[in-house]
Protein backbone atom coordinates (compact mmCIF):
# COMPACT_ATOMS: atom_id res chain seq x y z
CA UNK A 1 0.00 0.00 0.00
CA UNK A 2 2.92 2.33 0.70
CA UNK A 3 4.01 1.90 -2.92
CA UNK A 4 0.54 2.99 -4.08
CA UNK A 5 0.73 6.14 -1.96
CA UNK A 6 4.38 6.99 -2.61
CA UNK A 7 3.86 10.21 -4.60
CA UNK A 8 0.56 11.36 -3.11
CA UNK A 9 -0.16 14.18 -0.70
CA UNK A 10 -1.57 12.56 2.45
CA UNK A 11 -1.41 15.58 4.77
CA UNK A 12 -4.25 17.51 3.16
CA UNK A 13 -6.79 18.42 5.82
CA UNK A 14 -9.75 17.26 3.74
CA UNK A 15 -8.36 13.70 3.85
CA UNK A 16 -6.42 13.61 7.11
CA UNK A 17 -8.81 15.45 9.45
CA UNK A 18 -11.06 12.75 10.91
CA UNK A 19 -11.62 10.32 13.74
CA UNK A 20 -9.59 7.25 12.78
CA UNK A 21 -10.14 3.85 14.44
CA UNK A 22 -7.27 1.43 14.94
CA UNK A 23 -7.46 -1.85 13.04
CA UNK A 24 -3.88 -3.08 13.53
CA UNK A 25 -0.56 -1.83 14.94
CA UNK A 26 2.98 -2.80 15.87
CA UNK A 27 3.15 0.03 18.45
CA UNK A 28 4.21 -1.57 21.74
CA UNK A 29 2.68 0.98 24.14
CA UNK A 30 -0.76 0.71 22.60
CA UNK A 31 -0.59 -3.06 22.45
CA UNK A 32 0.47 -3.21 26.11
CA UNK A 33 -2.50 -1.09 27.25
CA UNK A 34 -4.98 -2.98 25.07
CA UNK A 35 -3.74 -6.41 26.16
CA UNK A 36 -3.46 -5.56 29.87
CA UNK A 37 -6.63 -3.52 30.47
CA UNK A 38 -8.16 -6.54 32.23
CA UNK A 39 -5.73 -5.99 35.14
CA UNK A 40 -7.68 -2.80 35.84
CA UNK A 41 -11.03 -4.58 35.71
CA UNK A 42 -11.94 -3.44 32.22
CA UNK A 43 -11.33 -4.08 28.55
CA UNK A 44 -10.13 -1.68 25.90
CA UNK A 45 -12.74 -0.39 23.50
CA UNK A 46 -11.98 1.69 20.43
CA UNK A 47 -8.47 3.00 19.93
CA UNK A 48 -8.62 6.25 18.00
CA UNK A 49 -6.56 8.98 16.40
CA UNK A 50 -8.50 12.21 16.18
CA UNK A 51 -6.84 14.67 13.81
CA UNK A 52 -7.84 18.24 12.99
CA UNK A 53 -5.32 19.73 10.56
CA UNK A 54 -6.86 23.23 10.59
CA UNK A 55 -6.72 23.44 14.40
CA UNK A 56 -3.29 21.68 14.45
CA UNK A 57 -4.53 19.08 16.95
CA UNK A 58 -3.99 15.34 17.35
CA UNK A 59 -5.58 13.28 20.13
CA UNK A 60 -4.60 9.65 20.64
CA UNK A 61 -7.45 7.93 22.48
CA UNK A 62 -8.03 4.53 24.08
CA UNK A 63 -11.58 4.01 25.33
CA UNK A 64 -12.55 1.75 28.23
CA UNK A 65 -16.33 1.34 28.03
CA UNK A 66 -18.62 2.32 29.44
CA UNK A 67 -17.04 5.43 31.02
CA UNK A 68 -13.25 5.30 30.87
CA UNK A 69 -10.79 6.88 28.49
CA UNK A 70 -7.07 7.53 28.24
CA UNK A 71 -6.07 10.24 25.82
CA UNK A 72 -2.96 12.13 24.89
CA UNK A 73 -3.27 15.63 23.45
CA UNK A 74 -0.76 16.86 20.87
CA UNK A 75 -0.12 19.78 18.61
CA UNK A 76 0.77 19.02 15.00
CA UNK A 77 2.61 20.69 12.17
CA UNK A 78 2.55 19.56 8.55
CA UNK A 79 6.19 18.94 7.62
CA UNK A 80 5.86 17.57 4.08
CA UNK A 81 3.39 15.98 1.68
CA UNK A 82 3.23 12.85 3.89
CA UNK A 83 4.87 13.76 7.21
CA UNK A 84 3.25 15.32 10.27
CA UNK A 85 5.34 16.43 13.26
CA UNK A 86 3.70 16.23 16.68
CA UNK A 87 4.45 17.33 20.22
CA UNK A 88 2.58 15.84 23.18
CA UNK A 89 1.05 18.55 25.38
CA UNK A 90 -0.87 16.58 28.03
CA UNK A 91 -2.39 13.24 28.89
CA UNK A 92 -5.46 12.30 30.93
CA UNK A 93 -6.81 9.07 32.38
CA UNK A 94 -10.53 9.60 33.02
CA UNK A 95 -13.23 7.48 34.62
CA UNK A 96 -16.90 8.13 35.30
CA UNK A 97 -16.37 10.48 38.26
CA UNK A 98 -12.62 11.01 38.33
CA UNK A 99 -9.73 12.25 36.25
CA UNK A 100 -5.96 11.94 36.60
CA UNK A 101 -3.86 14.40 34.60
CA UNK A 102 -0.49 13.09 33.46
CA UNK A 103 2.52 15.05 32.23
CA UNK A 104 3.21 15.35 28.52
CA UNK A 105 5.99 13.17 27.24
CA UNK A 106 7.76 13.63 23.95
CA UNK A 107 7.49 14.50 20.33
CA UNK A 108 7.96 12.81 16.99
CA UNK A 109 6.49 12.42 13.54
CA UNK A 110 4.34 10.08 11.52
CA UNK A 111 3.92 9.59 7.81
CA UNK A 112 0.62 8.60 6.27
CA UNK A 113 2.11 6.41 3.56
CA UNK A 114 -1.33 5.61 2.14
CA UNK A 115 -4.72 7.25 2.55
CA UNK A 116 -8.08 7.00 0.83
CA UNK A 117 -11.68 7.65 1.86
CA UNK A 118 -11.72 4.65 4.21
CA UNK A 119 -8.19 3.50 5.18
CA UNK A 120 -4.95 5.12 6.31
CA UNK A 121 -1.58 3.37 6.68
CA UNK A 122 0.91 5.11 8.97
CA UNK A 123 4.62 4.70 9.71
CA UNK A 124 6.05 6.54 12.73
CA UNK A 125 9.42 7.81 13.91
CA UNK A 126 10.24 4.46 15.55
CA UNK A 127 9.38 2.39 12.50
CA UNK A 128 6.06 1.21 13.92
CA UNK A 129 3.05 0.88 11.66
CA UNK A 130 -0.65 1.30 12.20
CA UNK A 131 -3.64 0.76 9.99
CA UNK A 132 -6.77 2.75 10.75
CA UNK A 133 -10.15 3.26 9.18
CA UNK A 134 -12.68 6.07 9.41
CA UNK A 135 -14.57 5.67 12.68
CA UNK A 136 -18.34 5.64 12.41
CA UNK A 137 -18.47 8.56 14.87
CA UNK A 138 -16.53 11.70 15.78
CA UNK A 139 -14.81 11.45 19.17
CA UNK A 140 -15.12 14.55 21.34
CA UNK A 141 -13.17 15.20 24.51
Amino acid sequence: MAALGRDTVTTDGSLLSATWRLLWTTEKEQLFIIENARWFGTAAGDVLQVIDVDRRVLNNVITFPPDGVFFVRSTIEIASKQRVNFRFTSAVLRGKNWEVPLPPFGQGWFESVYIDDEIRVVKDIRGDYLIVDHASYDWKE
